[in-house]
C-alpha cells in the first residue's frame, strides 16, 4: 500500500520538519492509545506523557495530515458562537465558563509554543470584517458585551474607511480587531507539539490506520499490521472518523474548505493588501479568511463543498472568492491550492464525551479547532487522570445528531448551506 503523504500546500512546502515515523508492525501495550495525530491527539498525548502515562499514537497518514496541518491558521478566543447567544442558550454562568475555557485554549497554545520553542510564525491580531451593515452592529454588540460583562478589552472597532485602509479592500462595512487572538503556521505548530510529545515519552506511528477497536477494558486497537492493547482509548479523528465509531459519527459532519497561496507579493505589494501583519476573516456564512505568509504571499481561504471529493482545480475554485475581495489581484499567479476536511456540529459547538469509562473523544470544532482542539487534548488528559471538571463542562453541552443520521445528513446540510449561501449573496 502506497504511503499517504502531506498534500501539496504552502504549509507542507515550508514545514519545519519532514521527519517520518514508522508504521506499527507489532503488538504493543500502553496505558493510552490515541487514534489520530492532529491537534486533539497530539495534545492529549503530550499532556498524558508528561503525567507519566505510556502513550501510543496511531495516525493513518502523517502527523498533522488532516485539518490540523491545512487550516487557515487563525486562532480565536472564545467559542464558535458569540457570548450573547451562549447566554441565551445556557445561562450566564455557563456562558462565563465557556468564555474562560476559550481564553484558556488560546493561552495554552501560546504557552506551549513558548515552552517548546516552536517556530510557527505566531502573530497577534485577528480582524473580523462586516460583510453587511447589520453584521457591523453585531460586532459592536459583541465588543460591548465582552467589555462590560467579561472584562475583555482587547477589541478595537474600526469604521469602514479605517478597515479599507488596513486591508486594501472596499468590500466591507467595518471591523473588529482582536489583539487577544492570533494567527500562525498550523502544520508547524502540530509538528512542534508532536516532537514535544515524543520528548516526553509518547510513541507516534504513522501510516497506521486503525480499522477496529474492541469495546472492552483493556481495549484492543487493530491496524493492518499491528495492534495495541491499552487501558484507555482516545478518539481524536474529527472529520476523518469515517466508520470507526458509529455512535458519535452522526453528531459531526465533515465538510471541505479550500485555500490558495499567491505568488510572493514583495514587501510593498504585501503591505498594499494588509498594512499590518494581522489575519482577517469576514462575517459571511461561508467565510472568507486570509493573512500574509512569512515570505509575503497572500494565503486566502474561500469556498467550501459538502461532498467526499475536492474540486478538480482548487486554485480555479478559490480564485473568484479572492478576486471579489481583491479585484486588484485579478489574474495573479496562484502557486498553491489545497483543501482540508473539518467537522461541524449542528450548534457549532464542539462535541466532547465518553463512550465508556475508558473511551474519550472530542470532535466537531466547527472552524475553531486551532485553539479548542489543543484544549480538548488537555481536558481529555485531565479527565483520564481523574480531574474532569472542565472536561465535563464541555461534555455537558447538548450536541444533537444531524437529521437523517450518518447516511442522510449530507442532503439536509446541503439544503441548509445553499440557503445561507444565498443570503450571503443578497
Amino acid at each position: 500500500m502506497a504511503a499517504i503523504e502531506h498534500p501539496s500546500s504552502w504549509y507542507a512546502a515550508t514545514a519545519s520538519s519532514d521527519r517520518r515515523r514508522p508504521a506499527l508492525q507489532e503488538s504493543l501495550q500502553a496505558d493510552v492509545c490515541v487514534i489520530g495525530a492532529g491537534y486533539t491527539g497530539i495534545s492529549a498525548a503530550l499532556h498524558l506523557a508528561e503525567r507519566g502515562y505510556r502513550v501510543i499514537v496511531l495516525e493513518a497518514a502523517r502527523v498533522g495530515w488532516g485539518a490540523s496541518g491545512r487550516n487557515g491558521g487563525e486562532m480565536f478566543v472564545g467559542q464558535r458562537k458569540p457570548q450573547d447567544e451562549l447566554e441565551q442558550r445556557y445561562g450566564r454562568d455557563r456562558a462565563h465558563q465557556l468564555w474562560t475555557l476559550g481564553l484558556d485554549a488560546v493561552a495554552l497554545v501560546c504557552e506551549r509554543i513558548a515552552r517548546h520553542r516552536i517556530d510557527c510564525d505566531l502573530h497577534a491580531g485577528n480582524l473580523v470584517v462586516a460583510a453587511k451593515p447589520a453584521h457591523m452592529r453585531d460586532l459592536v454588540r459583541n465588543r460591548d458585551n465582552l467589555e462590560q460583562n467579561y472584562a475583555y478589552r482587547n477589541i478595537e472597532l474600526l469604521d469602514r474607511d479605517h478597515t479599507a485602509a488596513l486591508i486594501g479592500s472596499q468590500r466591507y462595512h467595518g471591523g473588529a480587531l482582536d489583539q487577544g487572538s492570533y494567527h500562525l503556521h498550523p502544520l508547524n505548530l502540530c509538528l512542534g507539539l508532536a516532537a514535544a510529545a515524543e520528548a516526553a515519552g509518547a510513541q507516534i506511528f504513522e501510516q497506521s490506520a486503525v480499522r477496529t477497536y474492541t469495546r472492552a477494558q483493556p481495549a484492543l486497537v487493530h491496524t493492518d499490521q499491528g495492534e495495541v492493547r491499552a487501558d484507555y482509548v482516545v478518539l481524536a479523528c474529527n472529520g476523518y472518523l469515517g466508520n470507526l465509531e458509529p455512535r458519535i459519527a452522526g453528531h459531526a459532519l465533515p465538510i471541505n474548505n479550500f485555500i490558495v497561496a499567491t505568488e510572493p507579493l514583495g514587501e510593498r505589494g504585501a503591505r498594499a493588501i494588509l498594512a499590518r501583519d494581522i489575519a482577517v476573516s469576514d462575517t459571511k456564512f461561508v467565510v472568507n479568511y486570509w493573512h500574509l505568509s512569512s515570505d509575503r504571499r497572500l494565503l486566502f481561504g474561500g469556498g467550501e463543498n459538502y461532498s467526499p471529493r475536492f474540486p478538480h482545480d482548487i486554485r480555479s475554485f478559490v480564485r473568484p472568492y479572492l478576486e471579489k475581495v481583491y479585484p486588484q489581484l485579478a489574474g495573479i499567479r496562484l502557486d498553491y491550492g489545497w483543501g482540508g476536511t473539518l467537522a461541524v456540529t449542528l450548534k457549532r459547538l464542539p462535541h466532547f464525551g465518553r463512550l465508556a469509562p475508558n473511551v474519550f473523544f472530542a470532535q466537531g470544532y466547527s472552524g475553531q479547532g486551532v485553539a479548542l482542539a489543543n484544549l480538548a487534548g488537555k481536558l481529555i488528559a485531565d479527565a483520564l487522570a481523574g480531574t474532569a471538571e472542565q472536561f465535563d463542562v464541555m461534555a455537558s453541552l447538548p450536541v444533537p445528531a444531524f437529521p437523517g443520521g450518518v447516511w442522510l445528513r449530507y442532503p439536509a446540510l446541503v439544503l441548509g448551506m445553499l440557503y445561507y449561501a444565498l443570503l450571503d449573496r443578497l
